[in-house]
């Protein structure tokens, strides 16, 4: 890869997205008259033959005025990230640091060659409403948030082994697999998974509501390999919640260095009325 493909019209915008799957779009959104978007066209060049997993996409906005409505650009240059035919970020402003640091956000473990046989399928840490997520019995110094991101610490239990994770999204998604790193002795073994809760589940409950899945994890999974679920299960999750009731050595504190959700939104299914409303309206709201 490695080249930047302009667009010529919204068709072709959507056949673009459609091609690359689940791998990253990275569009910027220019006009020839702007020159911080002349000042950063050759970065975006750079990062192209940098990033060669990721889509590169070119729009002028003048040429392509109703895809730029459609996807709400009013400013100049305008970054737009997608995966899976669905836009999971933005950033406004010729800023070479902050897109790099975007791409590498997004880039990242998603693009290793092991998750590439996952077709269709992305890591949901973008449709996660961080502030509606809960955990019980995490440590004060190693929380819940520090797994949430790779390379950002580690979670770790409090008072005994048990934890329970409770996930919120922004809408709904259906969930493919997990993929967890931990320590081959402090990882998670027995893990009950349930979802949309009306509240987080206490311990006892947890213990003895029926799941939607039970999973047994072995050290080999806890080097972040996919751990698959019953897909069928998860077609339309709103919350997510995990009661780890031990560990693989059976001791009393549970790590977890990295969780993962795989899956994809809901909404990628409706993208084509999505695209004829917003074509209408000519906004994406």
């Amino acid at each position: 890869m490695g080249s930047i493909r302009v667009i010529n019209d919204e068709s072709h915008f959507q056949s673009e997205l459609a091609a690359a799957a689940a791998r990253l779009v990275v569009v910027d959104f220019t006009a020839s008259w702007c020159g911080p978007c002349q000042r950063i066209a050759p970065v975006f060049q750079q990062l192209s033959t940098k990033y060669t997993k990721a889509v590169f996409l070119k729009i002028d906005v003048d040429k392509c005025q109703e895809t730029a409505a459609a996807q709400g650009v009013s400013a100049m240059p305008t970054f737009i990230f997608y995966r899976n035919k669905t836009k999971i970020d933005r950033i406004q402003g010729a800023d070479p640091t902050a897109l790099e640091s975007k791409i590498q956000q997004y880039y990242g473990a998603d693009e290793s060659d092991d998750s590439e046989g996952i077709s269709g399928h992305m890591d949901l840490s973008p449709f996660i409403l961080k502030a509606n997520c809960e955990c019980l019995n995490e440590h004060d110094d190693h929380p819940f948030t520090h797994c949430l991101q790779a390379g950002g610490g580690y979670l770790q239990s409090d008072c005994d082994e048990q934890l329970i994770l409770s996930i919120a999204f922004n809408q709904g998604v259906k969930i493919h697999s997990l993929r967890i790193k931990g320590p081959a002795d402090k990882g998670p073994k027995n893990i009950k998974i349930f979802i949309n809760q009306p509240h987080t589940l206490d311990f006892d409950l947890a213990d003895s509501y029926t799941s939607v899945q039970d999973v047994e994890l072995t050290p080999n999974d806890l080097e972040g390999n996919p751990v698959n679920l019953r897909y069928v299960k998860f077609q339309n999750v709103q919350n997510v919640q995990f009661f780890i009731k031990d560990n693989q050595s059976g001791g009393e504190i549970t790590q977890i260095d990295h969780f993962a959700i795989i899956g994809s939104p809901i909404s990628t299914t409706n993208m084509g009325d999505f695209k004829r409303v917003a074509g209408k309206k000519g906004e994406s709201h």
